[in-house]
């Protein structure tokens, strides 16, 4: 997310230049863009063992990955999708609009730090473009609407001092309580000793503290009125408030990866990325002919909705889905969400040990809401005859919308607003209105912020809108751990290695980016991924390269801090 308020560590140049910062983040400092990048592949499994069939759950990014990969190395994926091939890489069309106008419902944005996610990028042919944020170099103006008074500004000193003074207490506030620029550093460097003596400490003194608390404690931010500018405002693309109750770890995780920053929007819509690894047609792959694809394997289509998972003898994990169809799989990769197991998924108290059970019975889900309109043109970009500005910005605002986004392929051609997107509460305070209910709240809110502008008079046809909460397989945008959580979330993202598992409870793998310590971001669920692969891999009795170690193999060295139980 393009800083609305800078991030502490582009304020002062470290000499000499160090590497970029990527994903490879303080839990569990894998690099997993060089083990994709890596000659000798990601691992291979016994002859004996080819075309052995693999339930994937789930055909998001974390379920089309882990098949891909699967399939390359001579096993035979078998892919459930409840609806449709990308999971929250969900993009839609406008009916009757140009079907080049699109709409993102989930992920839209991407920060080039999520090096694994660009190495899937890179393979599926696509582009990216810089995400128009709040005042993002690419961004022609932005807004900012907080109690009835507006700011226009194209970059921070635009706007009125107190926005730097909020900027500073936050670049402090990290220094202070975070050792933010050594941490940095080191995951610049990749230095895993140093970024774990770091965030050691920091998860045993920080894990029961929220956001908002971790900034209460700040001498920085002892103003009430900076911590409530800052909160709806944010150092994001909008208001950060709705993530105060969180835990303070799940925000240093995005802050020091730089996660929330230079956001680049795939072009023609994220969905393609799921779609194209469906489709490709890998050049090195075992066991299977030239010309073989997750697609082709499976005559097209995915199999149904799953409705029951279950132990059956030999410790196999049976799967029925929606058509009644009953098989049963040696190992099974689950990538939906995990609350999916507890509610629409029938399921045996046998699949997990009761301590993941209720890891996953206290995960917490953000909900989300997003509603788009498709419009002549960037009517945007014209110019106030009295003003010279742009007659309309990118805008944050504490009014209903909250942040919306100005979508255009160029002057002359039709275009798309993101009118609304919201977070937690205030998601939930759209949740029972229609689309078109919504679209004139919004139309409201943004008419007194742009008195001038007639923006119904440029719209083409209906909007579209998606209450991540209320979607039956998804009941939530991402999950955001709470204080006190940590253990939970180790539990979950450690359930690949399975040889520390009973043998009763091995066998099905779970990854998505719930399981990831960076939920919310695709490179969580890249990485997740890679986990139960390899995890996979090392159950039919597989191995990775000596020169390529993988997640598994670097295990004890990188394993994520443990807290006491007792």
């Amino acid at each position: 997310m393009t800083s609305m308020v800078p991030n502490a560590a582009h304020d002062e140049p470290s000499e000499p230049v160090l590497p970029p910062i990527t994903m490879v983040g303080p839990d569990f400092p894998f690099p997993y863009d060089d083990f994709l990048a890596h000659p000798a592949g990601i691992g291979q499994i016994p002859a004996t063992e080819h075309g052995a069939e693999v339930a994937v759950i789930g055909g998001g990014l974390s379920g089309i990955i882990a098949a891909y990969e699967l399939m390359k190395m001579g096993l035979k994926p078998v892919v459930y999708e409840a609806d449709k091939i990308g999971g929250r890489l969900r993009t839609v069309g406008f009916e009757g609009c140009d079907p080049s106008l699109t709409a993102e419902m989930g992920a839209m944005r991407f920060p080039p730090s999520s090096t694994a996610l660009q190495y899937y990028i890179d393979l599926a042919g696509l582009e990216t473009k810089p995400f128009p944020n709040p005042l993002a170099p690419d961004t022609p103006s932005t807004v900012v609407d907080l109690k009835g008074e507006s700011h226009y500004a194209k970059t921070i000193d635009d706007l009125p001092p107190v926005y730097r003074e909020v900027a500073d207490a936050w670049n402090a506030c990290l220094e202070e309580g975070a050792d933010f620029s050594d941490m940095n550093r080191a995951l610049r460097e990749r230095d895993v000793p140093r970024i774990r003596e770091i965030w050691a400490k920091l998860v045993e003194k920080l894990d029961n503290q929220t956001f908002y608390g971790f900034l209460c404690e700040s001498e920085a931010f002892k103003s009430f009125r900076h911590r409530e500018i800052f909160g709806q405002v944010g150092f994001g693309t909008g208001g950060w408030d709705t993530d105060f109750p969180n835990s303070i770890l799940e925000i240093l995780r995005v802050v020091y990866t730089e996660a929330d920053d230079h956001h680049r929007g795939i072009v023609g819509g994220s969905q393609q990325l799921p779609e194209r690894l469906w489709a490709r047609e890998p050049q090195k792959i075992v066991h299977w002919a030239p010309g073989t694809s997750l697609s082709s394997l499976h005559g097209g289509d995915p199999r149904p909705a799953v409705t029951r998972l279950h132990r059956t003898a030999g410790n196999g994990i049976t799967v029925t889905d929606a058509t009644g169809d009953i098989r049963t799989y040696k190992a099974a990769v689950f990538t939906a969400q995990s609350w999916m197991l507890l509610s629409k998924i029938a399921c045996d108290d046998s699949l997990f040990p009761i301590d993941h059970w209720t890891a996953m019975e206290r995960t917490h889900y953000m909900e989300s809401s997003k509603l788009f309109v498709p419009v002549d043109r960037p009517f945007w970009l014209d110019k106030d005859e009295e003003t010279g500005r742009d007659v309309m910005s990118m805008t944050l605002t504490d009014r209903m919308t909250r942040g919306t986004y100005l979508l255009d392929d160029g002057p002359g051609k039709p275009a798309v607003i993101c009118l609304s997107y919201t977070w937690c509460d205030d998601s939930l305070k759209w949740l029972p209105l229609s689309a078109n209910e919504r679209l004139e709240v919004m139309l409201k809110s943004l008419g007194e912020i742009y008195p001038k502008v007639d923006i119904r008079k440029h719209i083409i046809g209906n909007p579209v809108t998606v209450s991540w909460e209320n979607e039956p397989y998804f009941m939530g945008a991402f999950k955001a751990n709470l204080p006190g959580h940590y253990r939970y979330q180790r539990r979950l993202f450690t359930h690949f290695m399975q040889d520390r598992l009973p043998e009763d409870k091995r066998g099905l793998f779970l990854a998505g980016d719930d399981i990831s310590w960076t939920a919310g971001w695709a490179e969580g669920a890249v990485q997740t991924a890679l986990n139960a692969v390899w995890g996979v891999m090392h159950q039919f009795g597989g191995e990775t390269d000596p020169t390529n170690p993988g997640p598994g193999d670097r295990y004890d060295e990188l394993a994520p801090v443990e807290l006491p139980e007792d």
